[in-house]
């Protein structure tokens, strides 16, 4: 199972930006999907998840100028950011529980990051 991530850039303060994030492989089913960040110095944190049934959980940083959304397809996974402040810029990576198919078995699954940067 392999997660790709896109979407990623240079945006100044109060900009949008849209990451999308589509998972590939072996897979059965995608019990949730979501992003995490990393900025530098820092923890890794939750941004966003939403699970199969499309239930959504966003960090307190991000709710209210954020949307998580699954595409039609359901393994894809956006993220829709507005209003951005110089503090979301971090390395933005999607994340998955994957239930792999061959063995009906649920793993977890990151993507490469990608990076974002809010200039004031």
């Amino acid at each position: 199972v392999q997660l790709q991530a896109s979407g990623g850039g240079l945006v100044q303060a109060g900009g949008s930006l849209r990451l999308s994030c589509a998972a590939s492989g072996n897979i059965f089913s995608i019990l949730v999907m979501g992003w995490y960040r990393q900025a530098l110095g820092k923890q890794r944190e939750l941004v966003a998840t939403i699970i199969s049934g499309g239930n959504a959980n966003y960090a307190d940083a991000v709710k209210g100028r954020s949307t998580i959304s699954r595409g039609n397809a359901k393994n894809t996974v956006y993220l829709e950011m507005n209003g951005l402040k110089p503090e979301d810029t971090a390395v933005y990576s999607c994340n998955a529980r994957v239930t792999v198919s061959s063995v009906l078995r649920t793993y977890e699954y990151w993507g490469q990051g990608t990076q974002v940067t809010v200039s004031s």
